[in-house]
């Protein structure tokens, strides 16, 4: 390639991925009057900075060609800071080793952009394999904790390299920038992959959603969303999990669920979102719910929607790991609007917009599960004869 031609593919490469950034982002046609979709991902691979995926160097880098490819950008942490809406993605590159990266928002459904350089994180005395999925929590004791799964060869097994270990790492900051690593959570339950930072002490504590397993992948006899207290964040460990909101059969959550961001506080109760996994013939599905907990005891659940909250529709169902959504981020404005970050098949970002005011009359309003096909047509007759003066 001469100078020429490849003076001509950078600048094109630069001209596509600025069209990409800068795309507006437009609502769906349609909606269920609970969320608005919109109609682009607000992060792919392709949103990820030129300058982390090529050598820009045209004498060591003639072809122009990737050095790093990204292959997917998904399940992102969400804060809103100096007037700002970021999100701390999960960036797995094409070694499939996964980083965090922050994408920064003017208004919070589109034009996301990267800042320059990813989170350096730094290692515990046992290094991790892989990061991600961080939940970013912004405490009342004044720091923003960034809580992940940590990944680990399971040294149990040496002749086994699909064997690993799950642990919840937590990281704590005041700018996204600079981050303390402090040692990973003690957890007498098993393997911990879902870990959230209340944003309030409980009892002068600080108190953790946890979804204890028994190993890596499967729940086997744990599962359910847990709760438990530490007295320190320095040092965390959580000697007792009791079960918020458990497995149940015949349900979106019978093989395991684990909540997704820290709740939103309301003056009703706390507001929580979680994902839900059940089996099929096609594989695992995976789907968001909703559910809310008591103001003063947020282990206690006071409403309990039934079913799925948001499902994999039309392309969100095709990517890495198929028929997914995914959510560890959320952001409530002060006017209660709310932008809610899921991701779709281990691939992309997509935001969803609602309010407060919506989520609230969904989770207090919407009927619960009661786990028989013949109450779930009790529930359907009873929205009828309710609908029949406005037919």
């Amino acid at each position: 390639m001469n100078m020429k031609n490849y003076g001509s593919r950078l600048k094109q490469l630069k001209k596509e991925h600025e069209s990409l950034i800068t795309r507006k982002n437009i609502p769906t046609k349609t909606n269920n009057g609970v969320y608005q979709r919109y109609t682009y991902p607000v992060l792919t691979a392709a949103h990820a900075p030129l300058h982390w995926r090529y050598d820009l160097n045209p004498d060591t880098n003639p072809f122009l060609m990737e050095r790093l490819g990204i292959n997917a950008v998904f399940n992102a942490g969400a804060i809103k800071l100096n007037g700002k809406y970021l999100v701390v993605a999960r960036v797995e590159s094409i070694d499939r080793k996964s980083f965090f990266a922050v994408a920064e928002s003017p208004n919070g459904i589109d034009n996301f952009r990267f800042w320059d350089r990813p989170i350096t994180l730094p290692e515990t005395e046992e290094p991790d394999t892989n990061v991600y999925d961080m939940r970013v929590v912004e405490h009342a004791d004044g720091w923003i904790y960034g809580l992940f799964c940590t990944e680990r060869h399971d040294d149990e097994f040496p002749g086994n390299t699909s064997a690993a270990v799950a642990k919840c790492g937590i990281a704590r900051t005041k700018d996204l920038v600079t981050w303390e690593r402090l040692p990973d959570l003690i957890s007498h339950s098993g393997q911990q992959r879902n870990v959230v930072l209340h944003p309030e002490f409980i009892d002068g504590k600080y108190a953790l959603y946890t979804r204890p397993q028994d190993g890596f992948i499967d729940t086997g006899s744990g599962g359910g969303i847990g709760f438990g207290l530490t007295e320190s964040m320095e040092h965390a460990e959580v000697p007792n999990e009791v079960i918020v909101d458990p497995k149940v059969y015949h349900t979106i959550t019978e093989v395991k669920n684990g909540l997704g961001p820290a709740p939103i506080k309301t003056d009703k109760g706390w507001l929580q979102l979680a994902h839900g996994v059940r089996n099929t013939a096609a594989g695992l599905r995976y789907v968001l719910y909703t559910f809310m907990t008591d103001l003063k005891d947020p282990a206690k659940v006071i409403h309990r929607p039934a079913g799925y909250f948001i499902a994999p529709e039309n392309e969100e169902r095709v990517g890495d790991v198929s028929n997914v959504v995914f959510s560890n981020g959320w952001i409530c404005d002060d006017d209660g609007k709310v932008f809610i970050y899921y991701a779709s098949s281990d691939t992309r970002l997509h935001v969803a917009e609602t309010s407060v005011e919506q989520l609230l009359d969904y989770c207090m309003n919407t009927p619960e599960d009661g786990y028989r096909s013949a109450a779930t047509v009790q529930t359907i007759n009873s929205i009828i004869d309710k609908n029949k003066e406005y037919l």
